[in-house]
């Protein structure tokens, strides 16, 4: 079957349908993801957190997304990939943005790119959609801004920051975004916005009013040592079968249990015979 399209990810809402999305990073985990039937896919910027170890998702670079996005995209063949556009790559001005969502669709192959912000950076949408690049917005909690807002908080909690985000909202819905995240939002907040727009809405925190859900894989899978936020819900925990492996691996070879005659390969004794003189 071919790849999900944008025109299918609308239509899911039209129809109530709810809408799933999840990160990857890397070729194995997006081949699961897509052999699962999820329809989107993102390539988050949260693999500087994840994945390469970084405090924040600022110092990624778009090199780094384009080298993972890549793997993914090799790694499906039905999901709908996004591209999530880094920290200062779509800032500077409408050219900077356009050149750089065109590389996540001509050097990486993905379908579509996601960025943050919404009134601000309308103008940017319109502009790259214009141009034949599906565009997903990313409002509420934008961890890019994480400076600026003062920590990992909850969005929306007063009527002006309220009726700010709902104008965001509608900007990119005017500006032609396909879908917009709703980041750590309070669940009311979020099933308004997603009530008063058309396009669909996928949240993270953001309850179960949003069209869609979208989560980090390695939240959901337990992969991950390090925080895990209240949004998130473990459906393995890969840490401790991971770490109990490597331990018991660690253990075997250095007690030469590891490797045994099965994980070895014979050879003929004639060939070893003709060497014992050389």
């Amino acid at each position: 079957m071919p790849r999900i399209t944008i025109n299918k990810i609308r239509e899911m809402k039209q129809k109530g349908e709810k809408i799933t999305m999840l990160t990857a990073y890397d070729y194995v985990t997006a081949k699961l993801i897509d052999e699962a039937g999820v329809p989107m896919i993102l390539v988050g910027d949260s693999l500087g957190m994840v994945v390469l170890g970084y405090e924040t998702t600022i110092p990624v670079t778009i090199e780094e997304m384009l080298h993972h996005t890549k793997a993914v995209v090799r790694g499906t063949s039905k999901s709908l990939i996004i591209g999530d556009m880094p920290f200062m790559t779509y800032h500077l001005s409408t050219e900077q943005a356009l050149s750089n969502a065109a590389r996540f669709i001509q050097e990486a192959g993905t379908q579509a790119i996601k960025l943050e912000g919404g009134v601000t950076v309308a103008d940017k949408v319109k502009r790259i959609v214009d141009c034949g690049i599906p565009v997903m917005g990313h409002i509420g909690l934008t961890p890019q801004s994480i400076n600026q807002i003062g920590g990992y908080k909850i969005q929306g909690k007063t009527p002006e920051v309220a009726a700010r985000m709902l104008d965001d909202a509608r900007a990119l819905e005017q500006a032609g975004a396909f879908a917009v995240v709703l980041e750590t939002v309070p669940a009311a907040l979020a099933t308004l916005i997603t009530k008063k727009i058309s396009i669909p809405t996928i949240g993270i925190g953001a309850g179960v009013g949003c069209d869609g859900q979208v989560q980090i894989i390695n939240d959901i899978m337990g992969s991950y040592t390090g925080y895990i936020p209240k949004h998130a819900k473990q459906y393995a925990q890969l840490v401790g079968i991971m770490s109990n492996a490597i331990s018991q691996y660690h253990e075997e070879v250095t007690a030469g249990k590891f490797p045994t005659d099965a994980n070895s390969f014979p050879m003929d004794e004639s060939i070893l015979d003709t060497l014992k003189d050389k």
